[in-house]
């Protein structure tokens, strides 16, 4: 045996052993695993049959996102967080040996602009995987087209649930993970009896809150005392003012969305109704959202989501310190960016299961439960419903726009985007 201190001994490396120094080399952080390996890439006639825009060194994906309209105020995180994923799978080494190229396009927060758009990415780039939208409208607008080309979309927005496509995997919340825990915990740890439900006049709203309505009269025996839909973009909420003060409810349940947000919460503090004073919990504020609605007009209120930036684990901070040296150190992290990281991870993990960039091969190995086992949230695992098992999560808003945790589920919610009883 060569004495290691001998010039011409050669030591040689493990795999294991080089792939983690070149990851700290990268300072790399993958949600994937705890070590990832990387992929070299096979013929292409074997991982692509379906005549995707794939190259034995590229493989082409899409992004589909508002970057402006009122809706660009929530969906920017996500176009930023998908991207940082992009660029550390790329610095691993790609997928199957063969690095991301992404083909950027702006939904412009019209639902028609997404259909179109949409369109482009399958037909005309070929698109293995597209990540995108936001809104439930601009998800169903791109729904049909997804399902007749059969592309595969990475959908990263908590929503109403009431769906479930073989082209699609949800990263966010549905209902029953979101809507029913928030509503349950107005109820056992606030006391909340009456209820005004407040939202964006479009489906995810509309539908979220009759979901709320039958959980608070079916199930908890509440009351609704008001319900009011607004105009996406809408800014005058003065006589909304008025009907609050009026019906005086215990809970104010809001989901009114994108830049109304800004004028909703103004109007709020305004009119007096502030959390001291008035419990409010929203489906639809996140870091992203406060960066308009200002810490001082939130704090006291309360967001529902399952993640928030201010969680304390090791996963999160070294995503967290990722997204900042990339974006800026004042830039902030929504519910709805962290889901949008996770959609490239959790499509990595298929195609390298799969062997394959074929929409039909990723979708069946992401049936057969894909996990991340450090993914910022925590742990989570996608269910063969094309849903993701997730820990629910409030947090009181504070006076300089951050989260406290106040409430998080025990365990990983099971998603059931069709409960019974809701429908």
């Amino acid at each position: 045996m060569k004495n290691v201190n001998d010039p011409n001994h050669i030591q040689i490396e493990t795999p294991d052993a080089a792939r983690r120094r070149v990851l700290q080399m990268l300072g790399v952080a993958s949600v994937a695993g705890a070590l990832p390996a990387f992929s070299f890439a096979q013929p292409t006639a074997k991982v692509n049959t379906t005549n995707l825009a794939i190259t034995d060194t590229e493989v082409t994906v899409g992004q589909l996102h508002s970057s402006t309209g009122t809706m660009a105020i929530s969906e920017t995180g996500s176009i930023q967080a998908e991207q940082l994923a992009i660029d550390q799978i790329n610095a691993m080494g790609g997928i199957l040996g063969r690095k991301i190229k992404v083909i950027k396009e702006d939904g412009a927060s019209d639902w028609p602009t997404f259909a179109e758009k949409s369109k482009k990415l399958l037909i005309n780039d070929r698109c293995a995987a597209v990540f995108g939208c936001w809104t439930s409208a601009s998800r169903k607008a791109v729904l049909p087209v997804f399902e007749k080309e059969n592309g595969l979309l990475y959908y990263p927005t908590f929503y109403e649930g009431l769906e479930q496509s073989k082209n699609v995997i949800y990263t966010g919340q549905e209902a029953t993970q979101q809507i029913l825990y928030s509503l349950d915990w107005a109820k056992k740890e606030k006391g909340a009896k009456s209820f005004f439900l407040i939202g964006s006049d479009y489906i995810w709203p509309r539908t979220s809150m009759k979901i709320a309505r039958k959980h608070i009269e079916n199930f908890q025996k509440g009351s609704v005392v008001g319900e009011e839909y607004y105009p996406l973009g809408s800014t005058n909420f003065g006589s909304l003012m008025n009907k609050i003060k009026l019906k005086k409810p215990d809970c104010i349940f809001a989901a009114v969305v994108g830049g109304s947000n800004v004028a909703f919460y103004k109007a709020l503090k305004a009119a007096g109704i502030i959390g001291s004073k008035q419990l409010l919990v929203t489906l639809s504020v996140t870091e992203d959202e406060m960066t308009g609605v200002g810490g001082e007009n939130f704090a006291g209120f309360y967001s529902s989501m399952k993640y928030f930036q201010t969680l304390d684990n090791p996963n999160n901070k070294k995503f967290v310190e990722a997204f900042k040296a990339k974006y800026g150190k004042d830039a902030v992290i929504g519910d709805v960016t962290q889901a949008g990281y996770l959609g490239p991870w959790l499509w990595k993990a298929a195609v390298e299961k799969a062997g394959s960039f074929d929409v039909d091969k990723v979708v069946a190995a992401s049936e057969t439960g894909i996990e991340l086992t450090t993914a910022p949230e925590g742990y989570v695992k996608l269910d063969k419903n094309h849903h993701l098992w997730s820990k629910s999560r409030i947090a009181m808003g504070m006076p300089d726009g951050t989260f406290k945790v106040v409430s998080e589920s025990p365990e990983l919610i099971k998603p059931d985007p069709f409960p019974k009883g809701y429908q």
